[in-house]
């Protein structure tokens, strides 16, 4: 049978919860790989929040961390790292015409943690630990260099003034998400490079697997290019209207009802009928 390389998103679609990978889902998976498939982990996270999971699976293959702002492979000396950044400057300037709809905010370089005000209300979303480095105060004053994207925690219902003035001043250079639902005065910034489709294209032609041969798990958004490129792009039954729009496949289960799995055992078996 043909071997795939699988690309797994993690909140909402591979991870039961915010912190739980069900230990059945690990197990199958692990037959996968060791059937011959190969196992891309592709996130919204930062490495150091990814780790954990990618041990769990015993995967040796690229990871994909920040929507595709950066593609890494520490166990393998010879390959690239591939970093994209939005300009210091753009968000200092963004930041200075905006504040006053600006309840908080942070942003990342690598394992550095870039972050305006320390409130409870904000830790959760930061992933601060293993080995992060956290930095507080005024950007101008504490960011050295460029993020690797930028997150505005709005005012409640002011959201859409920061990505009025983002689309008219940068309308080439920064792209802007609204996380929705309950989050919809998260605002992030990123740049045209920064998706999954492009960091899993990239990923597939290191690992020497043709785009039909690619199949593609998620849930937001942010999975919108990582589903359009893959072969098969499969959304979980409760995913962003956006992305069900674009999903090759619609799960009929949701993240918490072993999506993946269910949907693996039925098309790889007729793979190999």
């Amino acid at each position: 049978m043909k071997k795939n390389l699988i690309a797994l998103d993690l909140d909402g679609t591979l991870l039961y919860d915010w912190e739980t990978l069900k230990p059945s889902t690990a197990r199958y998976l692990k037959t996968l790989i060791e059937d011959g498939h190969k196992l891309v982990i592709a996130t919204g996270r930062p490495f150091r929040s990814s780790e954990r999971f990618y041990n769990m699976l015993g995967l040796d293959t690229p990871m994909i961390n920040y929507n595709g702002g950066l593609i890494s492979w520490r166990s393998n000396p010879n390959f690239e790292e591939i970093s994209h950044f939005v300009s210091r400057e753009a968000i200092l300037d963004i930041f200075e015409n905006t504040k006053q709809y600006i309840y908080n905010a942070f942003c990342e370089i690598k394992d550095d943690i870039y972050l305006l005000e320390k409130r409870d209300d904000i830790m959760g979303l930061l992933h601060y630990f293993n080995g992060a480095k956290l930095h507080v105060g005024p950007f101008n004053e504490t960011l050295p260099a460029d993020p690797h994207g930028f997150i505005v925690v709005a005012h409640k219902q002011e959201g859409h003034h920061i990505e009025n003035y983002v689309n008219k001043h940068y309308p080439d250079e920064i792209l802007v998400r609204n996380w929705g639902d309950e989050y919809r005065f998260i605002i992030e910034l990123y740049t045209p490079k920064t998706n999954k489709g492009h960091a899993l294209a990239h990923v597939a032609k290191t690992l020497g697997f043709n785009r039909e041969d690619i199949i593609a798990f998620g849930d937001g958004h942010n999975d919108i290019e990582m589903l359009e490129y893959a072969g098969v792009g499969v959304a979980m039954k409760n995913a962003h209207p956006e992305l069900l729009k674009v999903a090759d496949v619609i799960s009929p289960h949701k993240n918490t009802e072993h999506a993946i799995e269910k949907y693996l055992k039925t098309h790889l078996h007729k793979k190999s009928h």
